[in-house]
């Protein structure tokens, strides 16, 4: 039964956080309440940390057998993936308007539009995988050591990211139309592939 209710668990929080994430919701929330909207974001990610918070918790507090446990050599190199994710996570951030991902240059320039549209630019990482960053989260999930609560949450999470991020395109597809049409069909969303990337030039000039 508590599995039964982890799993429950994360199927409510995918759903809220992808709710959340609509531009019909934001556009709904703009008209009824135009003078939140600068707050939306950021309180659109404190619900997603703080409801995050129990399941993690609940992840690692399920007692349960090891189904397998990284050791020896394997160890090190689940390890060292799970650090190269991190620095990947690290390094990508630059790329990205940290102030507006948190929610915080919305805020300071009272931002009510319900979404930007800032100019197509693709970051290096964004030239092997379209989703960069659920590309290190299924990283760090699928290289620990694993029982039925942790495989159960890993499962989740891969197809919330594979799921979520269809949902993220489709915003994508509205915002930057044939560009980010021809730009998915040469890059892949969440594992890169060695024969589907784009060259530095091109990529600059896509």
């Amino acid at each position: 039964m508590a599995l039964f209710w982890l799993a429950l668990g994360w199927i409510a929080y995918a759903a809220l956080h992808s709710l959340l994430a609509t531009l019909a919701l934001k556009a709904w929330v703009a008209r009824r309440w135009p003078g939140f909207m600068p707050w939306y974001r950021l309180a659109y990610n404190g619900i997603a940390g703080v409801l995050l918070l129990p399941l993690a918790w609940a992840t690692y507090a399920l007692p349960g057998d090891w189904l397998w446990r990284w050791s020896g050599a394997w160890a090190w190199l689940v390890h060292g993936l799970a650090l190269a994710a991190l620095a990947g996570f690290y390094v990508s951030s630059r790329y990205y308007d940290m102030g507006e991902f948190l929610g915080l240059r919305q805020i300071a320039e009272r931002a009510e539009q319900v979404e930007r549209r800032d100019a197509f630019a693709l970051s290096p990482f964004h030239r092997y995988v379209r989703h960069p960053w659920y590309f290190f989260g299924l990283v760090l999930v699928w290289t620990r050591d694993m029982n039925a609560a942790w495989l159960l949450a890993a499962l989740a999470v891969t197809l919330y990211f594979a799921l979520g991020s269809r949902l993220e395109e489709r915003k994508l597809l509205v915002l930057y139309g044939e560009r980010y049409r021809r730009y998915r069909k040469r890059v892949p969303a969440l594992i890169p592939l060695p024969w589907k990337t784009l060259g530095r030039e091109e990529a600059e000039n896509f």
